[in-house]
């Protein structure tokens, strides 16, 4: 009997030590760090949402948000236990074919426009979280582009080459075109640019393709703006010409095209240092039609300068930036080439997301339906940040030891 009880209580000890060790192993090797800043992050903007909805007594975008982040941190979890370049080496058939799949998804009936003039989103009956492919597909668009970019390298192949050139642009022209053809997004095209400019200057991309990409680029448009658009007949009533006329011009249309970024700037403006007070903000209160616009997914920003002043959004600025340090570090103590890109490729995201949203309040971007990340209202957005974020803490997991990689160096 003595023998017997002894035996269950080794038993169950086992199997207490096997459902906790995968918790364990997440502790002992998984990216806490960044797992705490982007929690942070995400309770900063909560707060923000809560304050942004407050007006209308609608707490579901909070709710909402606070079930994405629960399940972000699931799938941060989950992401940190698997080793992406064996996983994407195995299928990156089915991770592309995947990502052109989602997107032709949109044209079926469950595609919406939620009348932004982007077709963005999958309304799934029952599910209760919007779902945005090409948010989603960004992640196995970093993943691909550094798979190619790695073969290149291994082949012995020059990445500057003009072959090897063709190839990663190419995958990326091919995801632009699908997702201004379908979505009608440019915003995001933006994104899915910046990516693949960030993650070719880190594979050694020379600075000679990307002056003189850049030169054509500002040509061009120098040229689509001053010759070719004003001799058209719909000059004055192109969305993208406003959008951009609007920025040298101020004056406007402020009642139209220029509304939402006006209003932004006199929210910013009114908070001066320290901000109105968390709650008080004369504008993010006011149920006004004439007040603060999609104040709780793009001009959050200005909800927080308005609310906690200039000394708020510094603080949030913060918190962004030691994130995308983060992920920079990850990437230089990454254990392959392949995992220092994905690194890198998420950091790019980050950044060009930060900037057009802040630059948007700020009326020096255009505006292009992009969230700020970790801060605005949005489920699928919040699941791609923390997905995007475990692949980081993954790559972190499997870092080499720091005797090895100086002798990697070496």
């Amino acid at each position: 009997m003595i023998k017997y009880k002894a035996v269950s209580k080794r038993k169950g000890g086992d199997a207490v030590r096997t459902l906790f060790s995968p918790l364990h192993e997440f502790l002992k090797k998984g990216d806490l760090v960044l797992l705490f800043l982007c929690l942070l992050t995400s309770g900063f903007g909560v707060a923000l949402i809560f304050s942004a909805t407050r007006y209308n007594q609608n707490n579901r975008p909070v709710a909402i948000q606070c079930i994405a982040i629960f399940l972000g941190v699931a799938v941060y979890l989950l992401c940190t236990f698997v080793d992406f370049q064996l996983f994407v080496e195995k299928n990156w058939k089915w991770l592309f074919g995947g990502s052109v799949f989602f997107l032709l998804l949109l044209l079926t009936p469950l595609g919406n426009d939620h009348n932004s003039g982007n077709l963005n989103w999958l309304d799934i009956p029952g599910f209760p979280l919007e779902i945005q492919p090409n948010e989603i597909i960004k992640i196995p668009f970093i993943l691909l582009l550094s798979l190619q970019i790695t073969k290149i390298q291994d082949r012995g192949q020059s990445i500057s080459s003009l072959p090897s050139l063709i190839q990663i642009g190419g995958h990326t022209a091919f995801m632009l075109a699908l997702i201004a053809g379908i979505c009608g997004d440019m915003g995001m095209c933006v994104v899915y640019l910046f990516i693949f400019a960030v993650m070719a200057w880190g594979a050694g991309v020379k600075k000679r393709w990307f002056l003189l990409a850049g030169s054509a680029m500002v040509i061009g448009f120098a040229v689509l703006w001053i010759f070719i658009l004003p001799n058209t007949a719909a000059w004055d009533s192109l969305y993208l010409v406003k959008r951009f006329r609007v920025l040298f011009d101020h004056s406007y249309d402020p009642q139209g095209i220029g509304f939402q970024q006006t209003r932004s700037i006199l929210a910013l403006g009114s908070g001066q240092l320290f901000g109105q007070g968390y709650l008080h903000g004369s504008m993010t209160q006011s149920g006004h039609s004439s007040t603060l616009p999609a104040r709780h997914t793009d001009f959050i920003f200005a909800v927080c300068g308005e609310e906690l002043g200039m000394a708020g959004c510094l603080a949030l600025l913060l918190l962004l930036a030691l994130i995308i340090l983060r992920c920079l570090w990850v990437a230089r103590n990454a254990s392959s080439p392949f995992h220092a890109y994905v690194a890198v490729g998420m950091a790019g995201m980050l950044i060009i997301q930060i900037a057009a949203n802040v630059g948007m309040c700020l009326f020096v971007f255009p505006v292009m339906g992009l969230t700020l990340p970790f801060v605005s209202y949005g489920g699928s957005s919040i699941l791609t940040l923390y997905a995007a974020m475990g692949i980081v803490s993954s790559i972190k997991a499997r870092a080499l030891p720091s005797w090895l990689r100086d002798r990697a160096i070496q």
